[in-house]
């Protein structure tokens, strides 16, 4: 006779979407994929590319698992046109990528004309196959000279950045109309400069938030510029998000250990860009370490140009509670989580482990929270800015890194985008003006601090050979994009082979 013990961790607290219903998403809707420059382009220092912080930092023994770096990644550089045909197959319309700073413009300074040659060649191979190119300028690849001049803890780099990106339309311009300044600069701010387990490394408070002033700085130097030059251009900035529910929701240190991470992640961000200011509840968190000179005059005005679309990078929510001096640190996507917590306003916060499952990243799988993210997102920040969100990442990893019998099985994954994609739609239904989906991502690749050993792609990527073979989620995702796009249009045509593309 046996007898079960009831789970003690708690139920998720956001209902999870309803997978088991046909959904059909606007024909305006775009679908995608995304990447980073980093981190599949590989040719480090092929026609003048030099080190960026990511190079550099992973030469740093320990920094990243296995110590691997960059160097080779996934050779797109060398192999764009295969991975640009390989989209065209799976029905992409829309591919999100970054360019190299450290490509355009080397050690930060002059341009650098066969970089900017790759990402020329680049846009018109997507535009032959039908597949929208959508620009990101900024992917955590700051170059390394101007690190080693204070990166973006100082206030000049906010500038230099306008100059690239002004740069980048001048090549570009005239075949790119979406483009995004930065990517997630929570994780150039605070993963870099306060807990120091991404690239360049730094534990510096005050550093960290000089940084997340001048990241915002540059941002809306680089919108205002780019605005001037062309004002049909679709431009945004993308944001990652997590949704935070207090272990008690009576209880006040809880809920005010949730509202310290919500500023912290991405409060100090949608209120400069949204409301030109900080939010005050922030303010006051960091306010022994605020330096009194970071703020010039103007400033929150030039961050809060107005955009035209708000990027929302999502992967996993949290069950929190208040501090009871265990000390530990947050799960933070880095290699380890150990070291100083990124957390800068609620470094004693406590994650609860909930019923939830688990990525390979040991994230939380909270779909449910994603749609009320959304939900919210659009009805207290960009909704009435006038502005409209759309997915710029959203993928999980899983291990899975492995060929069996030529094919990768994938189905933990296919599970994890069903029920994502169906969070989307169930947020549009409640009034969420979200646009479209773009996964992350295509190609297993560099996972930065993790080095190679935590795999998001759709597509496997063999270390030795660099072959590429699509997972079974590649196939899903390919029926699904061609499914939504027939029930969209009223048209009649066959599914490619793959998963059932119910989402």
């Amino acid at each position: 006779m046996t007898s079960t013990t009831p789970d003690p961790r708690p139920v998720s607290p956001w209902p999870a979407p309803d997978t088991s219903i046909a959904r059909t998403f606007g024909p305006a809707f775009s679908w995608g994929v995304a990447t980073a420059a980093f981190q599949i382009e590989g040719a480090s220092h092929t026609d003048g590319r030099t080190d960026s912080i990511w190079d550099h930092f992973a030469r740093i023994p320990g920094a990243v698992v296995n110590g691997d770096t960059g160097e080779i990644a996934d050779d797109h550089y060398h192999r764009y046109p295969a991975d640009v045909a390989l989209m065209k197959e799976l029905g992409v319309d829309t591919y999100r990528f970054s360019t190299s700073w450290a490509r355009v413009r080397p050690d930060g300074g002059d341009l650098n004309p066969a970089g900017v040659a790759f990402y020329d060649r680049l846009v018109d191979e997507l535009l032959a196959a039908g597949i929208s190119p959508w620009l990101t300028l900024y992917h955590w690849d700051l170059p390394q000279a101007l690190e080693e001049r204070g990166g973006w803890r100082h206030r000049d780099t906010a500038f230099l950045f306008a100059e690239y990106a002004m740069d980048m339309h001048a090549a570009l311009g005239d075949r790119v109309s979406s483009w995004t300044t930065l990517n997630e600069p929570w994780c150039s701010a605070f993963l870099g400069y306060a807990g120091g387990q991404h690239a360049p490394g730094v534990t510096d408070d005050a550093g960290a938030l000089r940084a997340l002033h001048h990241l915002l700085l540059g941002h809306g130097h680089a919108i205002t510029a780019l605005r001037e030059a062309d004002a049909e251009l679709d431009l945004g900035i993308t944001l990652n998000f997590s949704r935070y529910a207090p272990l008690d929701p009576a209880s006040e240190a809880d809920r005010d250990t949730v509202r310290r991470l919500e500023d912290g992640m991405y409060g100090c961000f949608t209120g400069p860009i949204f409301s030109g200011a900080y939010p005050q509840t922030f303010l006051d968190d960091v306010a022994e370490i605020w330096p009194a000179d970071l703020v010039q005059p103007g400033d929150l005005d030039v961050i809060a140009a107005p955009i035209d679309v708000l990027g929302v990078n999502y992967y996993n929510s949290w069950v929190i509670a208040a501090p009871d001096g265990s000390g530990t640190v947050s799960p933070s996507g880095a290699s380890a989580d150990e070291g100083v917590s990124p957390w800068l306003t609620a470094r004693e916060s406590r994650w609860i482990p909930t019923q939830a499952p688990r990525t390979e990243m040991d994230w939380e799988n909270h779909p449910g929270a994603f749609r009320d993210l959304l939900v919210e997102l659009d009805r207290e920040v960009t909704g009435p800015a006038g502005t409209h969100l759309v997915i710029t990442e959203n993928g999980a990893a899983y291990p899975d890194d492995v060929l069996v019998d030529g094919a990768v099985l994938d189905l933990d994954r296919i599970t994890y985008l069903r029920e994502h994609v169906a969070a989307v739609h169930e947020a549009i239904e409640a009034g969420a003006d979200v646009r479209g989906y773009l996964l992350w991502t295509l190609l297993d690749n560099f996972e930065w601090a993790y080095g190679y050993g935590k795999t998001f792609g759709i597509v496997h990527v063999d270390r030795d050979t660099m072959e590429r073979t699509p997972k079974a989620s590649a196939r899903w995702y390919s029926s699904l994009m061609h499914s939504h796009r027939l029930e969209a249009s009223g048209g009649d045509g066959d599914v490619p082979a793959g998963a059932t593309p119910t989402a």
